[in-house]
């Protein structure tokens, strides 16, 4: 099941026609959604998209990780990272 993940122009041309409108409006909304997203994420908000699931953002703690190739273990500094929880509804149709 190894499928290669729809393109960005897919995805416009996909929603270009399930919308009935042109390519050009698509992508300006599809533009305007990522941009949406990725400001109340970084602004440490949480956006949730009904049916997909939520996008936000978690503070990580300052701690001690291992790099594999050397062994050496060192101090990582505290940082934020976009988490995605995916919807109990778009989990019952991957698995129905």
């Amino acid at each position: 099941m190894s499928q290669k993940p729809m393109t960005k122009s897919q995805l416009v041309s996909a929603l270009a026609e399930s919308t009935g409108s042109d390519k050009k409006t698509a992508n300006e909304f599809l533009a305007a959604l990522t941009d949406l997203i990725t400001k109340e994420v970084a602004a440490g908000g949480a956006v949730t998209l009904p049916g997909l699931g939520k996008f936000a953002c978690r503070a990580r703690p300052e701690r001690t990780v291992r790099n594999p190739a050397t062994g050496e273990t060192m101090q990582k500094a505290a940082d934020r990272v976009a988490k995605v929880t995916i919807a109990k509804a778009l989990k019952d149709v991957i698995n129905a």
